[in-house]
Formats: structure tokens, C-alpha cells, sequence
């Protein structure tokens, strides 16, 4: 534990979590362990909030709650509707809190402006989304970007780092959104080449493990291929609990909208969200979204 969490630590600040699903149950329990802070917690699921509350956490009975017991509340929900109705619970009540962290990946503009909201109030939000898997969740080992301040930046660090080993200032909010959804574009896109690769590959009549074992030895490595492609394509198990083809149709339209702000085409991203569609239509909208391979080699 580094001096500046025990230092805040043993100051009077109270954290505050709200959204304790895939990812926010390991996320808050990194918090509730390493920064050695009194945690607040809520989450609408009993069974989630009651788990947190066997973790350390103390309980909350709902959104007004958390605002009125905590300084910095962190959020980690589905998408921006989410976030806008969290938000405007936490900043309604006589005591809101000073600062509210939405973990979520959440559309750029939308959060931007919701920021200028709050500053009214006298709340200020920033956006610190997580990359990596449900595992560096649990493991404390997340990519957080962070949208803030420097002076924000500097007194959220050290409370961000108990959940990520790679905590990145990225300027001003709403940035950290932009490089957490460009992150998953690319992604999203690695996956479509692996996924048309393997099929390529197979229809030829190469082994799929030989084949992806011997892209990794060269220019074609990647963090997809080694990891997600070779977990899923190579089985071809696509679980449901997992991060589904819905999940990453919804990221992906967040890449695209954000394209089409900025007048860019993004002609690949727009054939990999149809890849991501047609997977959907066909029954695997709740499958680990590489199930977009069985489209790519005509199974779907």
C-alpha cells in the first residue's frame, strides 16, 4: 500500500461504489481491500450488494444513500442512460457527493455534457473507463484511462490504482472514454481478420492451433489472437457469460457515433459492427461475441 492511500486513508473521505455486476464486484473489493477506506456500496441486485457487504463493504439503501454518506462515488453501469440517472440521483440530494467517477464506457459527447450538468451543481464528474477482462477485474491488474483534471488525477490515482496496474491520465474529460472506445474498436476489428484468418486457414487445410500458434510467432501477434482468439475460435466454445455480442455491438456503435461526430467513414469498423449484427440475428446475441466466426464461416 503506497503512502498516498494510507494517507488518504486516514483522512475523513468516504468512497462510495455503485454498480456491482461483472465487472464492479472485483473492481470494488480491489477498492475495499487495498485502499483500507470506508466503502459505501449499492447495487438494485440483492444478491450483488449482499456479497460486497460480505466483502467489507457497508451498505446502502439505495442511490440518495450513497450521496449522502460519501465524498467520491465510483460508477460502474451498463451505458450512459445509466450513468445520466445515477448521476442525477447522486447530485439531487441535500448532500451530493464532490466527486463522482464513472468506470463505465460511455458515449463522449453525452458524458461531456453531463459533466458541464454536474459542474453546475458543484459535482464534478470524471470518466476513468476499465479495459481488460472480467479476470484483471477480480485481479486488481485493469487499463484505466482517465478523463480529469490534473489536479483530479492526482487525488483519484491512488484510490484508481487499487484497481488497475495501468492508470493513464489521458486529459480532459471525456478523453478517457475516447481511448477506452478506440481501444475496443480495435478489438473488435483484430477479432473479424482472426476470425476470417481461422476460416481461410481451415478451409486450406491448416490446423486452426497450428495456424494461430504460428501467427503469433510473427507480424500478426496480438493480445486477440494470443488470448481471446485462441481461448474461443480454436474450441469454438462462445459461453454466455461472458462479454457478449450485445456488449460489443453496443461499444462498437459508441466507436461509430464517435466517427461520425468527427465526419471520419470508418469503413472497417462499419463491416465488423454488420459481422457483429448478423452474429446477433442469427442467435448469438448473448454468446461471447468471437462467436462471430460461425457467421464468417457460413455456420450461422
Amino acid at each position: 500500500m503506497t503512502s498516498s492511500i494510507e494517507g488518504a486513508s486516514m483522512s475523513t473521505t468516504v468512497l462510495g461504489f455503485i454498480g456491482l455486476g461483472v465487472m464492479g464486484s472485483g473492481m470494488c473489493a480491489n477498492l475495499m481491500v487495498k485502499s483500507g477506506t470506508e466503502v459505501i456500496v449499492f447495487d438494485p441486485v440483492a444478491e450483488a450488494l449482499a456479497s460486497a457487504v460480505d466483502q467489507g463493504g457497508l451498505p446502502a439503501t439505495d442511490v440518495g444513500d450513497v450521496a449522502a454518506r460519501s465524498d467520491i462515488v465510483f460508477l460502474s453501469l451498463p451505458s450512459i442512460d445509466q450513468v445520466e440517472s445515477v448521476c442525477e440521483e447522486l447530485a439531487s440530494g441535500p448532500r451530493p457527493p464532490r466527486i463522482i467517477v464513472d468506470m463505465s464506457t460511455s458515449d463522449v459527447t453525452r458524458t461531456r455534457a453531463l459533466a458541464e450538468v454536474l459542474g453546475e451543481r458543484d459535482v464534478a464528474l470524471v470518466d476513468a473507463p476499465v479495459a481488460r477482462m472480467r479476470q484483471a477485474a477480480q485481479d486488481g491488474t485493469l487499463l484505466i484511462t482517465v478523463g480529469a483534471t490534473d489536479a483530479q488525477f492526482a487525488e483519484l490515482e491512488p484510490w484508481l490504482s487499487c484497481m488497475g496496474s495501468d492508470v493513464i491520465h489521458a486529459g480532459a474529460v471525456g478523453n478517457g472514454q475516447v481511448i477506452k472506445i478506440v481501444n475496443n474498436m480495435v478489438l473488435f476489428l483484430n477479432m473479424n481478420a482472426l476470425a476470417e484468418a481461422m476460416t481461410i486457414g481451415r478451409a486450406a487445410g491448416v490446423d486452426g492451433a497450428l495456424l494461430f500458434e504460428t501467427l503469433a510467432l510473427g507480424s500478426a501477434d496480438s493480445f486477440a489472437l494470443r488470448k481471446t482468439a485462441t481461448a474461443t475460435m480454436i474450441p469454438d466454445e462462445f459461453p454466455e457469460k461472458a462479454f457478449p455480442t450485445n456488449y460489443a455491438i453496443k461499444d462498437l456503435a459508441l466507436a461509430l457515433s464517435l466517427a461520425d461526430d468527427q465526419q471520419i467513414a470508418a469503413h472497417a469498423a462499419r463491416q465488423t459492427m454488420s459481422l457483429l449484427e448478423r452474429t446477433r440475428d442469427a442467435g448469438y446475441g448473448l454468446s461471447y461475441y468471437p462467436a462471430m466466426i460461425r457467421i464468417v464461416d457460413g455456420r450461422g
